[in-house]
């Protein structure tokens, strides 16, 4: 176990933000995860349990403890008909997950290719990409309950999931330390392929039906053109998450947008944010040394030697900006913190 005070958080966070936190402490087994459970005291509050800092912006140094999972292992557990059960350390590059699954003809993952963070806080932020979430693949949750120590299998039913949430974001907010994910996979290849330009991707390499490492190819490839290497240009990706307007908004911005875009939902219609802070002349500008990504509005990036706040003022001046225009609250995907 990893156990150490004033622990530089630079590599722990996409963003590349220099902060440092009082305690950080890290766990390679569930024994190591109680044992944390027991060493914690009232000076490592408040809490931050950390995954692949991905989806992290850092505003200043953590006065408390930084928990992070290094616990690691991908095994198939079993079948049940055509549905595969494989079992996931929380440590574990999530995107290892994926290429795993589709090498072992497990399918049901690859449109989540490439989204940066570990299997752990693939349960916590239900991450979706392409018409496909978190949610639609994970079976149970293993977790240590921090207040006792004891060992916890959490359903998925039992997470609430929604867009982007989990009741790991709310009542159960520094509850628990997941140490393990089961995903349930299937044997039938059923590909989804009617979000984004996948099939336009598709139809430029001739490819009419696509394998499904084709299509993780493919998603890889759609990625990669519009995000920015967080080892180059600090990044959390995806920064604002989606709104979801009701039919009447929609009507309403029809009207005034004539070229508004939009995906039809479960409880109403999706409009990008990304979309939205474009049409207010942010793509590719800066605010100090923050800015927008010049290829994807939704991604703010650190331009060299941004703080967290200098990121939170840009943030500020985005969603003012799309309220003025569109009248919709846009909010951040990404954990400040």
């Amino acid at each position: 176990m990893l156990d150490e005070y004033n622990f530089s958080l630079l590599n722990y966070n996409t963003f590349g933000i220099d902060a440092r936190c009082h305690h950080f402490m890290e766990y390679s087994s569930v024994e190591e995860a109680q044992e944390i459970t027991i060493l914690l005291n009232q000076e490592d509050m408040p809490l931050l349990i950390l995954g692949g800092g991905s989806n992290l912006l850092l505003t200043g140094d953590y006065k408390g403890a930084v928990l992070h999972s290094a616990i690691k292992g991908i095994e198939v557990l079993r079948e049940e008909g055509d549905d595969v059960l494989v079992r996931c350390g929380s440590g574990e590059i999530f995107d290892d997950v994926v290429a795993f699954c589709v090498e072992h003809q497990l399918y049901g993952a690859e449109n989540l290719s490439i989204i940066p963070g570990e299997v752990g806080a693939s349960a916590v932020q239900n991450i979706g990409a392409y018409g496909v979430e978190a949610k639609d693949i994970i079976d149970t949750i293993e977790a240590v309950e921090i207040s006792t120590g004891e060992k916890w299998v959490i359903n998925n039913e039992e997470c609430c999931y929604s867009y982007r949430q989990s009741r790991f974001k709310h009542e159960w907010k520094d509850k628990f330390l997941i140490t393990y994910v089961t995903y349930r996979l299937s044997r039938k290849f059923v590909p989804r392929l009617e979000y984004g330009n996948i099939r336009n991707q598709l139809d430029e390499r001739g490819i009419a039906t696509p394998t499904a490492q084709q299509l993780r190819d493919v998603i890889i490839g759609i990625r990669n053109a519009k995000l920015p290497d967080p080892k180059i240009l600090g990044n959390a990706g995806s920064f604002f998450m989606n709104p979801i307007v009701d039919e009447s908004k929609k009507k309403d911005l029809e009207g005034r947008f004539p070229n508004l875009r939009y995906f039809k939902v479960d409880g109403g219609y999706k409009i990008p944010a990304g979309w939205m802070i474009e049409q207010c002349g942010w793509k590719g500008k800066t605010l100090g040394a923050a800015g927008v990504y010049d290829k994807q509005a939704l991604v703010l990036v650190n331009r060299g030697g941004a703080t967290g706040e200098d990121v939170v003022r840009l943030m500020k001046k985005i969603q003012e900006d799309v309220k003025l225009k569109f009248d919709i609250e846009i909010y951040p995907e990404v954990n400040i913190r």
